[in-house]
């Protein structure tokens, strides 16, 4: 663990929009891969025959276009940022954000980019730079910015460091600590002052693959690092004012999900759980604000067409007390924007990194809002209502993406102008009611011709892809509904599960 403060002040604290004092919101954020345009990653998609300045634009700008729906456009006052990108190129110059940010102020962020060719040391700003500056194109003003003691390099399995957590605080910022942690993102903690009250953020990334034992085993670790830090926190102010966020790639009822796990690193290491009651009494010392919703509303990614909760907001026993801050009873929403970062199917609008930069994010964002507590005694707790008492015992099956209205309402091809190019921003993300003659290629490669254009076609499921093989090989045409999508540069219709094939009578 190093205590090396790296926070990069953007400008003087009355050049940043003030939090107000009735509240104050945060927003928890994976942003799925915010690279600078260097060209040198340990990602492929980001080298620079494929990333681009048109990329980026489209990346930050869409992360900007969600955060600007917080609060009626003014944004979150606090934001926890994941997979942004480790700078595989750190500048050496000592170049301040404020002062890079100043140099532009009077450019918009396309007007940057469009320069050709954009100078080496412009190309290597670190990823997080970009979005601040389309975040003030978008009028939600500066912030201070925490970023971890984290440099390009490989894990303890061999794997490259690639991308790392950011916070962003309108809020001076009093301290930060850097906590290295087992073939994870470092976790980023975060001391910050609002008006006046001490607030202590941790930004979190843990160890993929929420579904595999080992790699839980692995997580276990990432949450004994947490839960250490905590224990000494806890330890000096046992009701301090204390938010974990981000992706902990974990459910909020990951034992149950899995059975197979006699313990998970969330619940049983890190002591996530749903009872609000048990705050008030000291049986427990932090609470999962995703039991603030009811269980069909729960889930912030989709996987294999059913909702997770990989991303958190996590709030200690001292934010329900009557000192100091407090949060906003069910206050937590995710940030699931039809039109915009959900896709027809409500699940979220994903980033595509081919030849047309489309989409947001696989995972939606989440939010709380907070205040300074009304009264001043640590004694005395906030009134709740719709109380949450959930334990294990009483936590909701998983749920499944519903599809029976999307189905209904799905684009029939047929019903289009017969010159119809499919292949086109607007159309992304769109469900269609395909019937096309089909073919099985190389390496057992599904296509369909669609008014004359070649699209593949792809399951993530297996028992789906045999299938569209199987009936591709004795009908003349295929019949199904589809997401049409972009993956590596090619055009392809998606079928999340079997249940999207519509089988001959």
């Amino acid at each position: 663990m190093t205590t090396r403060h790296l926070v990069a002040t953007l400008a003087l604290i009355a050049s940043i929009l003030p939090a107000r004092l009735s509240g104050f919101s945060i927003v928890a954020y994976n942003v799925e891969n915010l690279f600078d345009l260097d060209g040198i990653a340990s990602y492929e998609d980001y080298s620079s025959d494929k990333y681009t300045p048109r990329h980026l634009l489209v990346k930050a700008r869409n992360a900007a276009k969600v955060l600007s729906t917080v609060d009626s456009g003014r944004g979150p006052d606090v934001v926890i940022l994941n997979e942004i990108e480790i700078d595989q190129t750190p500048d050496a110059t000592g170049l301040k954000a404020a002062d890079w940010l100043d140099s532009v102020k009077s450019r918009t962020l396309e007007e940057v980019l469009s320069t050709s060719p954009l100078p080496p040391a412009t190309a290597s700003l670190p990823a997080e730079l970009w979005l601040l500056k389309a975040l003030e194109d978008a009028g939600l003003g500066r912030y201070h910015v925490v970023v971890p003691d984290e440099t390009p390099g490989s894990h303890e399995d061999g794997r490259s460091r690639s991308v790392k957590n950011v916070i962003l605080s309108r809020f001076p910022v009093t301290a930060v600590k850097t906590h290295h942690t087992l073939n994870a993102r470092a976790i980023l903690e975060a001391q910050l002052n609002v008006n006046g009250h001490s607030l202590t953020v941790f930004a979190n990334h843990w160890k993929s693959g929420a579904g595999d034992i080992e790699s839980e085993r692995i997580r276990m670790a990432n949450a004994r690092t947490l839960r250490d830090r905590l224990n000494e926190i806890f330890k000096q102010h046992p009701l301090a004012d204390v938010i974990l966020a981000g992706d902990f790639n974990s459910h909020y009822n990951q034992t149950l999900r899995y059975p197979n796990f006699k313990k998970s690193a969330i619940n049983q290491v890190l002591g996530s759980q749903g009872n609000e009651t048990a705050l008030k009494s000291g049986k427990a010392d932090l609470y999962n604000l995703w039991f603030e919703l009811p269980a069909e509303k729960r889930g912030s990614d989709v996987y294999q067409n059913k909702w997770g909760t990989l991303m958190h907001l996590i709030v200690s026993r001292g934010l329900y007390d009557n000192t100091g801050l407090q949060y906003e009873d069910n206050s937590f929403g995710v940030l699931a924007i039809p039109a915009l970062n959900a896709d027809p199917l409500g699940r979220p609008l994903r980033w595509s990194c081919g030849k047309y930069p489309s989409g947001f994010s696989d995972h939606f964002p989440i939010l709380a809002r907070f205040r300074v507590a009304d009264a001043k005694s640590s004694d005395q707790w906030m009134p709740l209502t719709k109380l949450s008492t959930a334990d294990a015992g009483n936590v909701p099956p998983i749920r499944k993406v519903s599809v029976e209205e999307i189905f209904a309402t799905a684009i029939n091809p047929a019903n289009e102008p017969p010159n119809t190019d499919f292949r086109k921003p607007e159309w992304l993300g769109k469900v269609f009611l395909i019937e096309a003659p089909a073919q099985v290629g190389k390496r057992g490669v599904v296509t369909i011709d669609l008014k004359g254009i070649t699209y593949n076609v792809f399951s993530p499921d297996k028992t789906t892809r045999d299938r569209l093989r199987e009936l591709a090989k004795i009908h003349s045409k295929l019949r199904f509904h589809a997401q049409l999508n972009i993956f590596k540069g090619a055009w392809q219709f998606f079928l999340p599960n079997v249940d999207w094939i519509l089988e001959k009578d």
